[in-house]
């Protein structure tokens, strides 16, 4: 082969990806989105002032008493669940889940670039948890929780006398299960089939015909099933309450689901 020969040869493609300079490829769009974002923060707080309230006065009793807004999610959340579980295992839940989305992970793609096509399922999954299971609590808690922390539509009134009726029964009552035993068995075993059912049929269902299972293996799989699970349980938690009024799932000595 002669020299010239050698250097008509197209190269060889390279394994690694081309690539491009941070600036101004992404750093320019990281810019202009924070200075979106910081303009919108100015104007919301020059419009809207700070839910703060007067000092604190051990003789009178504020209704409602709300926390600080940044935890009034978790206030949110006690409405439904139990205050270990609404304070503390959902919180751990979710900084664990965070922990461990470097090692659960293993799509490729997306990384150092902006995409959403490419992981759907990952970033629908943080936003629905972030803005939906976060955001919307915090906003509910701040602007549509009035007196007894009772729900206020926006155009209501604030009546402190309003009274609503309780009618919330646990899954098992409103079965027509009366028995203490059996309901709590009844619940584990509905909890039991959401934490195993759909996973298990996913799992059969299309390990053969999506590549991502078959690469994170049956522990990652596991893993981020339950995580994914727990999650969900929390809107079904709090559609179950508002719309079927149903108080807990699983009722049991200990704690109630």
């Amino acid at each position: 082969m002669t020299a010239s020969e050698i250097s008509s040869k197209p190269a060889a493609p390279s394994k690694f990806p081309e690539k491009v300079f941070g600036w101004p490829a992404l750093l320019r769009i990281e810019s202009l989105v924070a200075l979106v974002a910081m303009i919108v923060l100015c104007v919301w707080s020059v419009g809207i002032d700070a839910p703060l309230e007067e000092a604190a006065n051990p003789a009178i009793t504020p209704n409602p008493a709300k926390a600080p807004w940044y935890f009034l999610g978790l206030q949110e959340l006690l409405v439904y669940f139990d205050p270990w579980i609404a304070g503390v295992i959902l919180p751990s839940l979710c900084i664990v889940g965070l922990m461990a989305i470097p090692y659960l992970d293993i799509n490729p793609k997306g990384n150092g670039y902006y995409t959403f096509k490419r992981r759907a399922f990952a970033v629908s999954t943080f936003l629905f948890g972030f803005l939906g299971l976060w955001i919307i609590p915090i906003v509910i808690g701040v602007f549509f929780r009035g007196p007894g922390w009772n729900l206020f539509w926006p155009w209501e009134e604030w009546d402190i006398h309003k009274v609503v009726a309780q009618n919330n029964v646990n899954l098992g009552y409103m079965l027509g299960i009366r028995d203490y035993g059996v309901e709590a068995v009844f619940g584990l075993l509905f909890l039991g089939a959401w934490y195993l059912i759909p996973p298990v049929m996913l799992w059969k269902k299309k390990y053969n015909e999506w590549p991502t299972l078959k690469k994170m293996g049956l522990t990652r799989y596991v893993i981020t099933a339950f995580l994914f699970q727990s999650m969900m349980l929390c809107p079904l938690k709090i559609i179950a309450r508002l719309v079927f009024h149903i108080k807990y799932f699983l009722v049991l000595p200990w704690f109630n689901v």
